[in-house]
């Protein structure tokens, strides 16, 4: 059965192994609680997954209309009846209407591919789901550097100082396009060129879940973590074996 839960990046640390006696590097990461909004089967939805929700919408500090979240009413409606006259009708017609987690509207949600027995909507979940699991993914989106040159971008070691080379220290150079045998006079796909760099997903696999802390529901797992501090992650257990 899978395990996994989002949370949001707080930052890295080093802690003290009594077993090896070394410092290890590792990132914080503030997980749940999680509310369940929904569960997705194979027969109603064609694939199983859960679907998770993290961290309350804010309320607004004067308003005059008193909404209960920044929230759509779509939103409100994911996790809430909020008696709309669609929903009236459909009661009405006998359809059955999809249960809901009863929570407020959530900042970050996705989905949780896989088998996940006994989850039901409006579970909460917590840091102790993880509790037996030794590595994990992490889902992050990496800090954005905008259009950056092939130097930045690449690592190039960019042109010579000297012999002629002037004002163009930075530029990548020839590209190769004219030659006859490779391709003739078109740029090819993939090729390393300047660009935009950074902010796209990135899955950082097999990682070492170092300590679990029950009373902050924070999880401290070993090395780096995609994503400026703050960002949010998905957590789930790995299925990379070594």
């Amino acid at each position: 059965m899978s395990k996994g839960i989002l949370g949001r990046k707080v930052g890295m640390t080093q802690i003290f192994d009594h077993e090896t006696g070394e410092i290890r590097p590792v990132t914080v990461i503030q997980a749940g609680p999680c509310h369940v909004l929904q569960v997705k089967t194979v027969d109603k939805d064609g694939y199983a997954a859960i679907q998770l929700g993290f961290l309350d919408k804010k309320r607004p500090l004067k308003d005059k209309r008193s909404r209960p979240s920044q929230a759509s009413r779509s939103e409100r409606g994911h996790v809430a009846s909020i008696g709309s006259k669609r929903s009236k009708a459909r009661a009405a017609a006998g359809v059955t209407v999809a249960p809901k987690a009863n929570c407020e509207p959530k900042q970050f949600v996705r989905e949780l591919r896989g088998s996940f027995e006994g989850y039901e909507v409006g579970k909460e979940l917590r840091v102790d789901e993880l509790s037996s699991v030794k590595a994990v993914d992490v889902v992050g989106i990496t800090k954005g550097r905008g259009y950056s040159g092939v130097m930045k971008r690449h690592g190039f070691k960019g042109q010579r100082a000297t012999h002629g080379v002037k004002k163009v220290h930075r530029h990548p150079g020839g590209t190769g396009a004219l030659a006859a045998w490779r391709g003739g006079g078109r740029m090819k796909k993939g090729k390393k060129m300047a660009g935009q760099y950074g902010s796209e997903q990135v899955t950082a696999r097999n990682l070492r879940l170092v300590r679990v802390d029950l009373d902050d529901n924070l999880l401290l797992i070993g090395g780096a973590v995609p994503g400026p501090n703050g960002a949010f992650v998905v957590v789930r257990e790995t299925n990379m074996k070594r």
